[in-house]
């Protein structure tokens, strides 16, 4: 009988949080450089079924350093939109939370 199981190209162990397997993945993740927010897509990571943690080998946080440090790369992405809500003001206007208890 063929193992239909997927090989994981990298072995990243199991989470530092709670402890389950890793699962090769790709992923999306965001970097805050200079107050402006960078989405890097279609990451090669571990992924903790359970928690969620993330992490990467060290080939592809290398990679991802330079390519953080490359600004003419950056300037020539594709951008995106999001919104931007200010949790204090939404707040006051929906009552939603006593402001001490923050």
């Amino acid at each position: 009988m063929a193992n239909n199981k997927k090989k994981n190209i990298y072995n990243y162990g199991e989470c530092e949080v709670c402890d389950t397997p890793l699962e090769e993945k790709y992923i999306k993740q965001d970097f805050w450089i200079k107050g402006e927010l960078i989405v890097i897509d279609h990451i090669l990571a571990g992924v903790c079924p359970k928690c969620g943690e993330k992490v990467v080998n060290s080939d592809i946080g290398h990679y991802i350093g330079e390519l953080l440090k490359n600004t003419e790369y950056i300037a020539s992405a594709p951008k995106i939109c999001v919104p931007i809500i200010m949790f204090d003001e939404f707040k006051k206007e929906y009552s939603i939370l006593p402001m001490d208890s923050i």
